[in-house]
């Protein structure tokens, strides 16, 4: 299995005990977030060190006033080591607003560019702002992963233009059936399932810090809401971060 979202530089316990704890699991593959530019060479230098473990790399929309939102060129630099496979994550977030709007706007922009020249896929952190969300990529043309997919609203769109519909622990909890149906909803070849760590733990484990080994209980749960055999969705999932982040 392939844990598609993890920050692992953010994670209390050091990244090779979490990683020892996920291949146990089951999970042999994790896409790990950098999030700043330090977050960013840590998560690099974690994907080095831990068989399996991939970087994703970006600057957050809730970093997006900070001075490292003017240093792309330092992040594109990042982004063509080996390790590194996708932008992000990266996005708008107008419910925190912890940045201005227009700050977010442009640092969005500026990274789907970036995706666009480098042939990579974009992950993206949207909340409270589906609409803006939607057109910013309308004109992009590379993969789309929807991170922690939370905005029913928005799922017309990615159905529509083929985004990769990734579903975190949040899925299972009693509460959110919204997000089971629209997971029911989700084309197989388009799910994609992650951890987010260390938030967000599965209802099993909920209380605790999170961590890619958890990502088994999310997997169930999709397969139970979806009416799937569990091993088969698994063996999809895994195929399909494949698919979207160009896994060897």
């Amino acid at each position: 299995m392939t844990d598609t979202h993890a920050h692992l530089d953010a994670c209390a316990d050091p990244a090779g005990e979490i990683v020892e704890r996920a291949r146990a699991a089951g999970v042999d593959r994790i896409v790990s977030i950098g999030s700043g530019l330090d977050s960013c060479r840590e998560t690099l230098a974690i994907a080095a060190r831990e068989r399996g473990v991939y970087a994703a790399l970006g600057i957050h929309p809730h970093q997006a006033a900070e001075p490292d939102a003017k240093r792309l060129d330092e992040l594109r630099e990042l982004l063509t080591e080996q390790r590194a496979v996708a932008v992000g994550e990266t996005g708008l977030d107008f419910y925190r607003d912890y940045a201005p709007r227009d700050r977010q706007r442009a640092l969005f922009a500026r990274q789907l560019e970036l995706a666009a020249e480098l042939g990579k896929p974009v992950v993206v952190h949207t909340r409270a702002a589906s609409d803006e969300t939607a057109a910013a990529l309308e004109l992009f043309a590379g993969t789309v992963v929807l991170h922690c997919f939370s905005a029913a609203e928005l799922l017309p769109v990615a159905l529509e233009r083929g985004y990769f519909v990734s579903f975190a622990g949040n899925v299972t909890y009693p509460t959110a059936e919204e997000l089971r149906e629209a997971a029911r909803n989700v084309p197989a070849d388009r799910l994609l399932v992650e951890t987010d760590s260390p938030y967000l733990a599965p209802q099993p484990r909920r209380g605790r810090p999170n961590e890619p080994a958890n990502v088994i209980h999310t997997v169930a749960a999709l397969a139970e809401a979806r009416g799937d055999d569990e091993a088969e969705l698994a063996g999809r999932l895994d195929a399909n971060a494949t698919a979207a982040f160009s896994l060897r």
